[in-house]
């Protein structure tokens, strides 16, 4: 599934690569880095390096990766990034805890990687330990391509739907578009959709799959037609960033439609569960403590993050005041937060089998059916999460 996110452009010739503090021309290893391990010591049962891939650009949804760097920690000058295959490599540190004996390999998606599916990449490449994979997609391809989620990185998913309020101002729900007869921009073959058409939340004939991600179309159309978004990223741009608008827009979370997917959740394929799990054991606890210290505080990662999409020059455009605000949404709507059990990256199993409920007539009428017997078990775990780290 596509992310959602605005890219101007979409140039990724190979540049000169550079990093805070190593160059790389393109070879995935990090500068040796000869620090002490501190009190999580992950190099007996993980891998050496840990290799996550990303579903988009470096930004504050991806932050709590970008923090496991420590970029502004004494091991900052070990990390390398990679202009050419657009990720970044370095010592995993957590926290205040100090190095974990392993380095950490963030992988960028979306363009960066031609926008192919994170979890079709994970069954291609064995390096790949982490994806960011979305459960509705999980749902679809529990058959062939099954991935189990062990933490979700956002509670609530961000994507949603805008409108001009100058143009619509009796429109303050994505049903109300029905009435309003807005045209709706979006990238084509994504699932929510089909539930919003299918619930009669939005008639089928009103859908625009021609939403590439650029805001040209929307810009053109004067506020007549509606598009899908990141509350944690379009509001801001399209406000402040995007020539032509300069203006607020309005918006509805899917999420409060009822179609209530984890987006990004971090997973690993289904066969590969039991093989990593002394390493998960102790890995998706330092996770869970990476997203709690960037939530908390964010200033030396986000400027980090900002720094290395320059330095990528893909163009993905992310500016400090883009990292701030979205930091300010994923707190004020609450879209990174505490499961149900009150643990920090916890799936809830009625939730979870709402979504197949929902989704799995979709995919059989599209001849791509989820696993015979499907069930909540077979798309996540909590086993490996500290109930003890919460927001």
């Amino acid at each position: 599934m596509k992310n959602f996110r605005t890219i101007t452009a979409v140039s990724l010739a190979a540049s000169t690569a550079v990093s805070l503090g190593a160059c790389s021309d393109g070879d995935s290893a990090a500068p040796a880095y000869d620090g002490q391990i501190g009190a999580t010591d992950l190099s007996a049962v993980c891998p050496s390096t840990v290799t996550v891939q990303a579903d988009w650009f470096p930004g504050a949804e991806e932050g709590l990766l970008y923090e496991l760097l420590d970029p502004s920690g004494e091991s900052s000058d070990a990390i390398t990034v990679d202009t050419d295959a657009k990720k970044v490599t370095g010592p995993l540190v957590d926290g205040d805890l100090g190095y974990t004996g392993v380095n950490v390999e963030i992988r960028s998606g979306g363009p960066a990687i031609g926008n192919q599916a994170v979890t079709s990449l994970m069954y291609q490449d064995p390096d790949i330990m982490l994806g960011y994979v979305n459960m509705d997609s999980a749902v679809q391809h529990s058959a062939d391509m099954p991935t189990t989620s062990v933490f979700s990185t956002l509670d609530i998913s961000p994507l949603m739907i805008m409108w001009d309020p100058q143009t619509y101002p009796q429109v303050h729900s994505i049903a109300d578009l029905k009435d309003a007869g807005a045209d709706v921009l979006y990238f084509s073959d994504e699932t929510y959709m089909k539930y919003l058409t299918g619930a009669g939340i939005l008639d089928e004939s009103q859908t625009d799959s021609s939403y590439d991600g650029s805001p040209s179309n929307f810009v053109a159309a004067g506020g007549k037609k509606a598009q899908q978004g990141f509350s944690s990223s379009e509001p801001y741009q399209y406000e402040h960033e995007v020539e032509g608008w300069d203006r607020l827009v309005d918006y509805q979370l899917v999420h409060e439609t009822g179609f209530q997917t984890y987006k990004s959740t971090l997973a690993v394929k289904t066969d590969q569960l039991d093989a990593q799990s002394a390493c998960l054991e102790k890995l998706v606890p330092v996770i869970q403590r990476a997203q709690k210290n960037y939530m908390t505080s964010p200033e030396a990662t986000n400027s980090f993050i900002v720094d290395t999409v320059g330095k990528f020059n893909a163009g993905w455009i992310y500016s400090s005041g883009m990292a701030d605000y979205a930091v300010t949404m994923m707190r004020d709507e609450k879209l990174v937060g505490n499961g149900t059990d009150g643990t920090l990256g916890s799936f809830d199993s009625g939730r979870s089998s709402r979504l197949i409920d929902q989704l799995t007539p979709v995919f059989a009428g599209q001849g791509t059916p989820v696993k015979e017997g499907l069930t909540t078990d077979d798309l996540y775990t909590n086993r490996f999460l500290d109930p003890g780290v919460s927001l």
